[in-house]
């Protein structure tokens, strides 16, 4: 066998072996789609994604909402939440990440030391000083909980990597536009951030996924119907006396990732781009 050969057999097993990890991995999501158009007793006696007798109920009470309130009511207050989430984070992090990285001044190495210990506190620890605090500021059943802390770069996770990326990026091109007359912030909008782009846009995807999935933040915080996020619309679904209508719950589920998905494909190559680049920095 000649190793041309043996390379086109490598790469052929190679490819069958991905193919079936993206299947297995891929096949949740797709019994889920099927799965919507079932009715109960078939989503439980059959493991199959073709419905057998499909039925969109699902979808049809999915719309139907909550005391008037429609998903798309609930849909609408998550991405008051996500987008402005996402905007500051982006912002503050770029901004925090510049000073780590291109500054001297007092204090900077325990300020980042006190930066990266916060990484490793689990976030239930920190709920209740904060809900005190934003109890006393009276921001409760408001979204001002969930947006604020990423006005102040709370998300150190993204700080910390924007840190990383610039390290890798060479000085002499702040100093040659610094020389051209560029301020500090000029240098860092018109030089920086174009090269941190896939960065940026890896943070970004990560911030609106993660503020979109939330959970446990607007339960604590938000107590008014109405300004629910549709993750705890969701849960609100499922009545546990009566029964859960399944098809409803994973109909509306599809429909709440549907925003999710498109911005990640819309994204994808700058977010490969960052995340293999974040591979060989810092």
């Amino acid at each position: 066998m000649t190793r041309e050969q043996k390379r086109t057999i490598g790469t052929f097993l190679r490819y069958v072996l991905l193919i079936a990890v993206g299947i297995i991995m891929v096949y949740p999501l797709i019994w889920m789609v099927g799965a919507s158009f079932k009715t109960n007793s078939e989503i439980f006696s059959s493991v199959g994604f073709i419905p057998k007798n499909p039925v969109i109920t699902g979808y049809v009470k999915g719309f139907a909402g909550y005391e008037g309130m429609t998903l798309l009511h609930f849909m609408a207050n998550t991405y008051k939440i996500v987008l402005p989430k996402v905007i500051v984070t982006l912002v503050s992090a770029t901004i925090t990440a510049y000073g780590f990285a291109r500054f001297d001044f007092f204090g900077k190495k325990f300020s980042f030391a006190v930066l990266m210990s916060t990484l490793f506190l689990p976030q239930v620890v920190l709920n209740v000083p904060q809900y005190i605090l934003f109890n006393e500021l009276g921001w409760l059943d408001s979204y001002l909980p969930l947006v604020v802390p990423s006005i102040l770069a709370g998300d150190t996770y993204f700080v910390y990597m924007l840190i990383q990326f610039q390290r890798g990026i060479p000085r002499e091109l702040e100093e040659a536009a610094q020389i051209d007359g560029c301020s500090i912030m000029k240098t860092l909008w018109y030089v920086l951030v174009p090269m941190l782009k896939p960065a940026i846009v890896s943070c970004g995807l990560f911030q609106f996924m993660w503020a979109s999935n939330d959970f446990m933040g607007p339960l604590i915080y938000v107590n008014t119907v109405a300004k629910f996020p549709v993750s705890i619309f969701l849960r609100m679904s499922m009545d546990a006396e009566v029964g859960f209508e399944w098809n409803r719950v994973l109909a509306m589920s599809l429909l709440a990732i549907i925003p999710s998905l498109v911005v990640f494909f819309s994204a994808q190559n700058s977010f490969v781009d960052g995340i293999a680049a974040g591979g060989v920095k810092g």
